[in-house]
């Protein structure tokens, strides 16, 4: 799936676009394209989803699937701080703390909380 030109605001069009990681390494939200601002930082930006891929990693070990990109990320801005997400999971698995155990024996710096 590509993913669509940003619109006259900086944001892509509402709606979901499934990409795999090498898909997004090779979109418009790393590469410079059409409508992207000046200055535009492939670089930071491949770097971002680099530490993404990690993540993912460890998510898709524990079963989670669907992971969701948004924030700065996803709109215009040169040079985003980071990568905003969310996924899903089963409500029991969270509340009970299992998940954010195994994820933490799965990353050598503990980030998940």
């Amino acid at each position: 799936m590509n993913v669509p030109l940003f619109n006259e605001f900086g944001l892509l069009p509402a709606g979901e676009y499934g990409l795999a990681l090498s898909q997004l390494r090779l979109s418009s939200l790393v590469l410079p394209g059409e409508g992207c601002p000046a200055g535009w930082d492939a670089a930071w930006r491949a770097k971002l989803v680099d530490n993404l891929a990690v993540m993912a990693s460890q998510l898709w070990t524990v079963g989670i699937t669907n992971i969701f990109i948004d924030g700065s990320f996803v709109e215009d801005k040169d040079h985003p701080n980071d990568i905003d997400g969310y996924f899903e999971c089963e409500l029991a698995y969270l509340a009970s703390g299992e998940l954010q155990q195994d994820l933490n024996r799965l990353d050598p710096n503990k980030v998940w909380t």
